[in-house]
């Protein structure tokens, strides 16, 4: 049977949320090792094995794979919120093997006491990455426009909104054909499912299907990674306006 998570991993994430402090926490690190991370990868490796028929390069160990519940503090007081040193999802990332060290265009999967949440990709390309994507976007826009629109796929997730520049950046025309697609920042899919969704035994198979359609999706982002590794652009050496890029 196909792994999902329980109740308990719900109220465990719930009382989480309400109760964000190492007081609350520690007497209940059993039960989350228990209801939560023990699942999450189990989960993450039945995903592996389904990544061998469409993904292969992605397929990561699990302890690599889940992220981290600890939370990163060391700014919360500059910024004036109160110290929260833990996520209030349990989360995993399948980057492309040679990619785990930056960024590139990977799979994403969350649970929280909100919602389920199934993504794909480059959320937070470098700004290599994110100048050699729009290069092969504008390059090869016919084949990333087919591959977005794909029935299947826009009935299972939704394009990623927002995040777009005014303009046109640096190196790249106002006249550009794909000049609607390389003015986002970030580009990629996402499906918003309730979170009792994470408790039924068909979590695995709601994952896997939105991943494999929106496998192509990936492909061709990291393809355009690869195409601009090695050769950074003069441009890049500068200190340029945030908005360029």
């Amino acid at each position: 049977m196909a792994t999902h998570f329980t109740p308990e991993a719900l109220k465990f994430l719930r009382g989480l949320a309400r109760n964000n402090d190492r007081t609350w926490f520690d007497p209940r690190k059993a039960l989350y090792e228990r209801e939560v991370k023990a699942p999450m990868l189990a989960l993450i490796g039945e995903i592996n094995a389904a990544f061998a028929a469409f993904a292969p390069e992605h397929i990561r160990e699990p302890r690599k794979a889940m992220m981290r519940i600890y939370r990163d503090t060391r700014f919360d007081a500059s910024r004036g919120t109160a110290k929260r040193p833990y996520k209030t999802n349990a989360a995993a990332w399948w980057v492309e093997r040679g990619l785990e060290k930056t960024s590139g265009a990977g799979f994403y999967f969350h649970i929280s006491p909100k919602e389920t949440v199934i993504a794909a990709g480059a959320y937070m390309p470098t700004p290599d990455q994110l100048l050699a994507i729009r290069r092969h976007i504008e390059r090869h826009h016919a084949e990333f426009r087919a591959i977005l629109a794909n029935k299947k796929l826009k009935a299972a997730m939704n394009e990623f909104e927002g995040d777009k520049l005014k303009r046109p950046p640096r190196g790249f025309s106002a006249d550009s054909p794909a000049l609607d697609l390389i003015v986002c920042r970030r580009w990629g899919v996402s499906a918003t499912l309730p979170a009792e969704a994470a408790l039924e035994p068909t979590l695995l198979k709601e994952i896997t299907r939105r991943f494999a359609l929106a496998a192509p999706m990936i492909h061709f982002l990291n393809a355009g990674i690869a195409a601009g590794a090695g050769s950074r652009p003069k441009v890049l050496k500068t200190k340029v306006r945030e908005e360029e890029y």
